[in-house]
């Protein structure tokens, strides 16, 4: 892997306190959060920017709902002064936020995408990145799925969904890697 750019992102999308509700189900990757904060630690001593993104959901009975304690985003990434923080309604951190105008604004082209949920507002993002033009990376172990069940009423395990979801992605949208490989690139 090449050496990343100083001005690399790292993009922390939805690492909030709901996802650690039962309602989700079984989860996989129960280590995506350490390897986040072993990313983003990284990034604040290289001095690299970092960009949060926080879901607010519409639903009100979602665990991400504004009014509910779930919405934090989680204790060990926690955005410190200077870092920005986009919050969203729907799966794409690019929609109803300034993000691309903000990455375009600083000349910043390459985006390092780690969080939650894969299959979702992590693959939404990644997919929309990739579209917009941007380098991107995503982190396979920084990221995670729960089982899911398709329209015709089969389970999915976790594993499962988040294996699909980084190959749809991987060399099409983005380049899927893992933690390790990342801080190597730094």
């Amino acid at each position: 892997m090449e050496t990343l750019p100083q001005n690399a992102v790292l993009l922390l999308i939805d690492v909030q306190k709901g996802f650690d509700e039962p309602v989700w189900g079984n989860r996989n990757n129960l280590s995506a959060e350490q390897n986040i904060a072993r990313l983003l630690e990284a990034w604040r001593t290289s001095h690299r920017p970092v960009f949060h993104v926080q879901h607010l959901s519409l639903s009100p009975n979602s665990p991400l709902a504004p009014n509910r304690s779930g919405c934090a985003i989680k204790e060990a990434v926690t955005p410190q002064e200077g870092e920005r923080l986009f919050q969203k309604h729907v799966n794409s951190a690019f929609i109803g936020t300034d993000l691309e105008q903000q990455l375009r604004e600083h000349g910043y082209q390459t985006l390092v995408i780690v969080g939650l949920t894969t299959p979702h507002c992590v693959s939404t993002t990644t997919r929309m990145a990739g579209n917009l033009g941007f380098e991107t990376w995503l982190v396979a172990d920084a990221t995670a799925a729960f089982d899911m069940v398709g329209h015709d009423g089969r389970k999915y395990p976790a594993e499962e969904v988040h294996a699909v979801s980084l190959a749809t992605l991987n060399g099409e949208f983005a380049t899927v890697v893992d933690t390790e490989a990342i801080l190597d690139a730094l």
